[in-house]
């Protein structure tokens, strides 16, 4: 409790400290050191009346002489004249105004009216035609105007000194013309003044400047005031102006005074305590690091948000408690505490609501600084929250959105279009005038957008619902490609259809692959077992003591056969195995495809003579090359020949032949086969599956397996056809030449 204590005094100590600094900066300049006579709001008043001083008082507006100096220039002449058009024009106007008139009074047979009509009209064309042939007549014109044009000025600034003499009286002063000498004087200058400025002796001499009566644009008229005469713009004087103490009352800035007392009290007051503050701070409370870095609920519900946002709130909270404690200030030098004394206990609540609130700000941008330093303090922490900030997330999404730049070109024209036609809806509430213009973008913009963009999410559904059927297993149907393709949705629909297929080609293979794993398992369980069970039987028999001689000779006989038989199958396993995963080392050489084929046939002449078969042999003359592996190949080519001399008819040819395919060697054995053939021939190349379904002949079924392997190993392919019960095996390989 004393360190919760204790920490509130830090907090509170922290605030105001950060209170009267703030006030300091802000207002110190005003106060310190400086008295209200000093002030920009007394300068003002002062300056005011300076002004009016001059121009009432010192260096009144002479209309008499003004009047002397009136000059008419010859262009003036020539404007007046020609101000309602030519001399034709503007007697042809005023015949105009009276015809009418005129036309009117003899209808109704009034004839002194059509005289005094008549009269008035020849008179003001003879003023007309008079100024374009008298000079002196339009001068006489333009000088009265301008008198007017004085005397309505010096009625004006009659009122205006009025309101000077009885608004300022409270100053006093005692000027002198240092020119002419002419002295001014009101009131009595004494040391009882409470301000006093002095001008002459050393010091600036008060100037009035009267370029104004000289500005010839300073009327609506553009007529100079003091035309013609050749004054200085400024006129000097020497003396004092003051105040006196008694008169502080009848002023109007008697309560701005009283006010900036009391304000500059009040300042002086929450300075010096906050100097205490700081040296309670050092002294008695004595803050730690650890007491803000703490470990609560608050603080890592903070701690969830980016860093950049963290940062944001902080820089929020910071501005939230300096500009509380800068309205504070300001009502205060408002003349707000002056002006409300009388309302004081109101006046009590509401700045204490303000402390509250301001200490409540910096308690928040205190321990929002301390978490968000302690959790960027080392630049492993620094570069984790900078990929989480979230600027940095929203970047990524930026890039991610124009990975397909048509998607994402569209997604922000939408956005766009979007925002205007709310701006456009508000822009045509106020303005009833754009509705027309608003209702003509919306029909043409904004609603073929929204149904474009309505139609795309429908499509984009669509697609999301049959990829969750795809992703069930459900692959019933095709996802229907719009618009020929071309836009990016229906680009991914292609391309889902595309991954359909080939998930189901993929299940289609994985239940072949496990009805052939079952066949394999079943297949080598009896290719093996049958030997094996051979081997078992004469080893039973070859226990009886009785047997001859030569039974025992024949039963080891049998025992040999089944034994190389049996190793065979599993070296060919094996062997079909490591090429299946890889596992085995080829050695290519550039070897003479028909001399190995004439010896793989060769071989087998005699076995394929005694089965009935004749085999036929097509090669070219010339040496056929390719880049092999010798022993590997030859186990190809005589896998080919073996199987075709197991399973052909009797009685029928075997052709095998080898030529040049363009930049390949093409061997291709056919033959008649003497069992029913399954149209699947694909899998006559898996482990142990043979064409031999009974399994009547001694194959391992292993051949055309390892034949496809080691084709493959060479980049090579090898193709099975099978058209009733022929029976055709074709081997690809790149040639050399």
């Amino acid at each position: 409790m004393k360190r919760q204590g204790k920490l509130l005094l830090s907090l509170f100590l922290i605030t105001w400290v950060v209170f009267a600094v703030s006030l300091l900066i802000n207002h110190g300049h005003n106060y310190i050191g400086k008295s209200f006579f000093g002030s920009d709001q007394f300068r003002i008043n002062v300056e005011n009346f300076k002004d009016q001083l001059g121009r009432y008082v010192l260096v009144p507006f002479d209309a008499e002489e003004a009047k002397k100096n009136i000059k008419v220039s010859q262009e003036e002449i020539e404007h007046h004249r020609n101000y309602y058009g030519t001399l034709t024009e503007q007697i042809e106007n005023i015949r105009w105004q009276y015809s009418d008139r005129i036309t009117e009074a003899e209808a109704q047979n009034d004839a002194e009216l059509k005289k005094l009509l008549e009269e008035e009209r020849d008179t003001k064309i003879a003023d007309i035609t008079e100024n374009y042939n008298n000079d002196e007549h339009v001068e006489k014109k333009i000088r009265q105007q301008k008198e007017k044009i004085i005397d309505d000025y010096v009625a004006n600034e009659k009122d205006s000194r009025n309101n000077f003499l009885n608004e300022l009286s409270y100053f006093n002063y005692s000027l002198k013309n240092i020119e002419t000498g002419e002295k001014f004087d009101s009131g009595e200058v004494n040391t009882s003044d409470i301000f006093k400025e002095r001008f002459g002796d050393q010091k600036p001499y008060f100037n009035v400047d009267i370029s104004m009566y000289l500005d010839p644009y300073g009327d609506d008229n553009g007529v100079a005031l003091l035309e013609g005469v050749h004054v200085d713009e400024h006129a000097q004087f020497e003396g004092t102006i003051s105040i006196p103490k008694s008169m502080l009352a009848n002023t109007s800035f008697g309560a701005d005074y009283q006010s900036f007392t009391i304000t500059k009290v009040i300042f002086y007051i929450i300075w010096a305590t906050g100097i205490l503050a700081l040296v309670g701070l050092l002294t008695i409370a004595k803050p730690s690091i650890e007491q803000f870095k703490g470990s609560n609920r608050a603080k890592g519900l903070y701690l969830k948000w980016p860093i950049d946002i963290r940062i944001v709130l902080t820089i929020i909270s910071a501005f939230i408690a300096f500009g509380l404690s800068d309205i504070i200030g300001n009502e205060i030098r408002n003349n707000y505490v002056y002006y409300e004394m009388n309302n004081w206990i109101s006046l009590i609540v509401e700045f204490l609501i303000y402390i509250v609130f301001m200490f409540v700000a910096t308690i928040i941008t205190i321990y929002c600084a301390f978490w968000t330093w302690e959790s960027i303090n080392s630049e492993e922490k620094l570069k984790k929250e900078f990929k989480a900030a979230f600027v940095y997330r929203l970047a990524d999404g930026m890039q991610d959105l124009f990975l397909n730049r048509p998607i994402g070109l569209q997604s922000v024209a939408i956005l766009v279009i979007a925002f205007l036609a709310g701006v456009g809806i508000v822009g045509a509430t106020w303005e009833p005038d754009l509705a027309v213009l608003y209702i003509i973008l919306f029909f043409f913009i904004a609603l073929p957008a929204g149904i474009i963009f309505l139609r795309r999410m429908g499509y984009l559904n669509r697609i999301m619902k049959q990829t969750k059927d795809m992703a069930e297993g459900r692959l019933t149907s095709e996802i229907k490609v719009k618009g020929k393709g071309k836009s990016p949705f229906a680009r991914h629909a292609a391309n889902l259809n595309q991954l359909r297929e080939g998930v189901r080609k993929s299940m289609s293979e994985q239940a072949k692959s496990e009805r052939l794993k079952t066949e394999l398992i079943t297949n080598v369980s009896h290719d093996l077992r049958t030997p094996l069970t051979s081997i078992i039987t004469y080893t039973d028999l070859l226990k009886n003591p009785n047997l001859t001689e030569e039974e025992r000779n024949k039963y080891i006989d049998v025992l040999d056969k089944k034994s190389a038989r049996l190793k065979t199958l599993i070296e060919d396993l094996f062997e079909v195995s490591k090429m299946a995963s890889g596992n085995i080392e080829i050695n290519k050489q550039r070897i003479d495809l028909t001399q190995l084929m004439q010896q793989a046939v060769g071989e087998h002449e005699e076995a394929f003579a005694n089965a009935n078969l004749e085999i036929r042999v097509t090669m070219p003359e010339e040496p056929l090359y390719a880049y092999v592996d010798g022993q590997k190949w030859w186990r190809v080519l005589d896998n080919l020949v073996v199987n075709a001399l197991k399973y052909s008819l009797e009685g029928t040819r075997v052709y095998v032949t080898l030529n040049r395919v363009g930049a390949e060697a093409q061997i291709a054995v056919k033959n008649i086969s003497k069992y029913e053939m399954s149209e699947n021939v694909e899998e006559l190349t898996e482990r142990f599956k043979r064409a031999d379904a009974s399994r009547h002949t001694d194959g391992s079924g292993l051949g055309l397996a390892i034949a496809q392997s080691i084709v493959d190993l060479h980049n090579g392919r090898l193709k099975i056809d099978v058209d009733g019960d022929l029976f055709k095996v074709t081997v690809t390989v790149p040639a050399e030449y």
